[in-house]
């Protein structure tokens, strides 16, 4: 549709001289006015007004002034406007981008699950003194590495990576529940695994029934978590499950990755969409109310990519549909109850100011110096005498190379979804 000429009555036109090159801007047509802050987008901009006979300018966009009385981002502040809070905001120190919603208090006992990146908050929440929960302690002689390859200390119970929000609610349903669930059991040359958590033991067990006396163990050790925790932290951390068809049982890992036999006539996939994942974190609010009325849980989720994806797309869109369905449930969540909050994770390592800088040389893992802007971003809002003790090391110019992966370290999680990798062809 042709703009109305000049001559014609109605507003002034305002365009923003940044849309337009020197080449493009025709001698004597502009004529320059005061900085106008309610031009395009009503984003404060160099403004002119187009004194000429009417015609537009081809290629510009042109719009009518906009009153300050009436425009409603004129008295926004400057994290509302993307320039201000990402284009020139320190990624390293993003202000504003989180404000939190409760306290928590020094004494609060936490307990932690969640996908991989969760181990990081379990880890430096330790190192910053809070009382994390630690219902199943390594025994005499374990520590360490050796401790975390068999699930201990990883978490406030020895669950391992509790991937998606049905995994966690299955597992709360089981702990309340007097019958065994089925399908849990795998082999693997002669040795049974927990297919529920089937990292927790790298060698397996001797039977099917050592598994299943390790499974009550452990059940209890989950229930008492329960009743014991002030503050829940969940991190979200994938949208794709396998399912057992007749049971409905759903696995942390595919059948066959790290035990078991995949046999399509008894599992399917799963990619679970946001009002199934929405009505689980509703069914796992409820049940922890029940036992802890006064808990407060923390949502999150995690920023690191899909290793490979069983959807028949591409692992790009995959990975972008399971993580906004995810953070669109999550914050969905958190607006519906005052006693959940959201933690954005995701998005402080994903900001395109770091230039992905805060991802290792693959591109998935996270870096040291992501997990630290996460981790300073959270104890600046609950804890903010300890933030300043959490380094900040710099950024790399944007012309510096990836490093290669470095070997396993301190930094490090233990995740199953990595063994996926081992099956892409062309290398490993």
């Amino acid at each position: 549709m042709r703009p109305n000429r000049a001559s014609r009555p109605g507003p002034t036109f305002t365009l923003g001289y940044e849309a337009l090159s020197a080449s493009r801007q025709p001698s004597g047509a502009l004529e320059s006015s005061e900085r106008n802050r309610h031009c395009i987008g009503s984003i404060p901009c160099a403004a002119a007004v187009w004194k000429g006979r009417g015609r537009p300018l081809r290629g510009v966009f042109v719009m009518p002034a906009i009153d300050s009385e009436t425009n409603p981002y004129s008295d926004l502040p400057e994290i509302a406007f993307w320039r201000n809070a990402v284009q020139n905001g320190d990624p390293r120190s993003p202000e504003g981008i989180y404000s939190r919603k409760f306290e928590i208090a020094r004494d609060a006992k936490i307990a932690t699950a969640g996908s991989c990146f969760a181990q990081h908050i379990a880890r430096h929440l330790r190192a910053q003194g809070f009382p994390v929960i630690d219902m199943e302690r390594a025994p005499g002689g374990f520590s360490g590495k050796a401790a975390e390859a068999f699930g201990y200390g990883l978490y406030s119970a020895r669950y391992g990576n509790v991937y998606t929000v049905r995994q966690l609610l299955q597992l709360l349903q089981e702990t309340k529940s007097a019958k065994e669930t089925e399908q849990v059991v795998w082999e693997r040359d002669g040795r049974y695994f927990d297919a529920l958590r089937p990292g927790v033991e790298p060698d397996g067990l001797e039977s099917p029934d050592e598994v299943m006396v390790h499974r009550q163990a452990h059940l209890k050790a989950v229930a008492r978590m329960v009743r014991t925790m002030d503050l829940f932290i969940f991190t979200l951390g994938l949208t794709e499950a396998w399912v057992h068809r007749r049971t409905g049982v759903v696995y942390p890992t595919a059948p066959g990755v790290i035990a078991g036999r995949f046999d399509p006539d008894e599992f399917t996939f799963k990619n679970f969409t946001h009002s199934e994942i929405l009505g689980d974190l509703q069914q796992v609010y409820r049940l922890l109310k029940r036992s802890r009325p006064e808990l407060k849980i923390i949502l999150t989720v995690s920023p690191v990519p899909l290793t490979a994806t069983a959807s028949g797309r591409h692992v790009l869109p995959a990975t972008q549909y399971s993580k906004a369905t995810l953070r669109s449930a999550a914050g969905e969540m958190a607006d519906l109850h005052e006693d959940v909050d959201y933690f954005p994770s995701y998005e402080i390592i994903t900001n395109p100011a770091a230039r992905s800088d805060f991802f290792a040389g693959n591109l998935r893992s996270i870096a040291p110096q992501g997990v630290d802007t996460v981790m300073r971003t959270f104890s600046s809002a609950h804890v903010p005498e300890e933030a300043s003790t959490i380094a900040a090391p710099p950024l790399s110019a944007e012309s510096e190379p990836k490093r290669a992966p470095k070997p396993r370290d301190e930094d490090d999680v233990i995740c199953e979804e990595m063994l996926l990798d081992a099956f892409a062809k062309g290398g490993c």
